[in-house]
């Protein structure tokens, strides 16, 4: 039996205000990737997340990354605004507590990245 693909890259749009339309537009860009790869992932799944961050200079020193995390982790579960019991969108990733490793960077863009940042999601790996 074939193991199963965890591993899915795809990049998101620069952050915009207001929270939940940009945790909408991550959500759109994870689900497109998703369903590109015909990936899902279980709850039993145990998964790490890394996150380079493209903020424009100005930007770079007012956003938190914490908060930032909160908003794509957010997304990935499916949630952008409402009661925390009720997503309106389809989860990609069942529940954060099967997240076990996170890196996050913050950095200022290279032109051609058009300040779309990066999101990897693959199979934990501890120790590494």
């Amino acid at each position: 039996m074939a193991k199963k693909q965890l591993t899915m890259r795809f990049r998101i749009p620069p952050y915009c205000s207001p929270r939940n339309e940009w945790r909408k537009l991550i959500h759109a860009e994870a689900l497109k990737e998703s369903l590109k790869q015909r990936l899902t992932y279980d709850s039993s799944d145990c998964l790490e997340v890394h996150i380079r961050l493209y903020l424009k200079e100005g930007d770079i020193y007012f956003h938190d990354v914490d908060n930032r995390l909160k908003d794509i982790m957010d997304a990935l579960q499916g949630r952008a605004g409402g009661p925390k019991r009720v997503r309106k969108l389809e989860p990609i990733i069942p529940n954060d507590s099967q997240v076990y490793k996170v890196s996050i960077e913050k950095i200022i863009p290279s032109p051609q990245s058009r300040g779309y940042s990066h999101v990897m999601i693959r199979k934990y790996q501890q120790g590494k």
